[in-house]
């Protein structure tokens, strides 16, 4: 079965070309040109992946992007013709899993809708763990909810995709290379710091004194690692 896009684009000919390049790929394309017939689409026929345009009439992209997360964990690709860093870096944060700058190639609009979602397909789904634990700290997968010492912890989209990363490789040391490719994408045009924020944020809901964690451990010149015991 094709995977099931879902494009959000208020101008015809980007949203028809972009749609029929999809389409010639072997995706199934949903398209919506405002934000209204977007959510609706999205609870109707959920999608596999969404492109989202951030600059749409009525509910504006940076309004529709928390709607879809509140109501399922599907990647989101942004469409902008912004090209601040800040506007970018905010999106992101916000839970996009990547962005496209306007004016943008359909050559390279299909290769990140390919790696966003291949990097969310385990290659091995049979092998997926569904629960990952470890000092103290335990993501259920299925039902997306992260626990610590018993006690539920809200995460960003961000900070569970960094835990979940780190427990599947717990006791090793991951670098902030491997870390940035494998939760933002080689795609996504960010610089180690990003990772070292995002630890900091992490470090202040699973630790007990942040300033001296006992579960995500920096090792020096080399990255960060989960300890398998706190």
């Amino acid at each position: 079965m094709p995977s099931h896009l879902l494009l959000v684009e208020d101008e015809p000919s980007l949203a028809e070309a972009v749609a029929y390049t999809l389409e010639q790929e072997g995706f199934a394309v949903d398209t919506a040109a405002e934000g209204r017939a977007a959510l609706a689409l999205f609870e109707a026929h959920p999608p596999d992946l969404v492109i989202l345009d951030l600059m749409l009439p009525g509910l504006t992209g940076w309004q529709l992007l928390p709607a879809f997360r509140r109501q399922r964990d599907v990647p989101i690709i942004m469409l902008t013709a912004r090209i601040e860093e800040a506007d970018r870096v905010a999106g992101l944060e916000m839970g996009a899993d990547d962005y496209v700058t306007k004016p943008f190639s359909m050559r390279e609009l299909v290769a990140r809708v390919r790696a966003v979602l291949r990097r969310r397909q385990p290659a091995d789904p049979a092998a997926e763990e569904v629960v990952l634990e470890a000092g103290g700290v335990r993501a259920d997968l299925e039902r997306h909810e992260v626990t610590v010492d018993g006690a539920p912890v809200s995460l960003s989209p961000k900070e569970y995709e960094l835990l979940v990363y780190l427990l599947r490789h717990r006791g090793r040391v991951r670098s902030r290379d491997d870390i940035l490719q494998a939760v933002w994408g080689q795609e996504a045009y960010l610089d180690e710091r990003t990772v070292d924020v995002h630890i900091r944020w992490l470090r202040k809901k699973i630790e007990t004194n942040p300033s001296q964690p006992r579960r995500l451990l920096t090792v020096r010149g080399a990255g960060y690692k989960f300890a398998e015991a706190a």
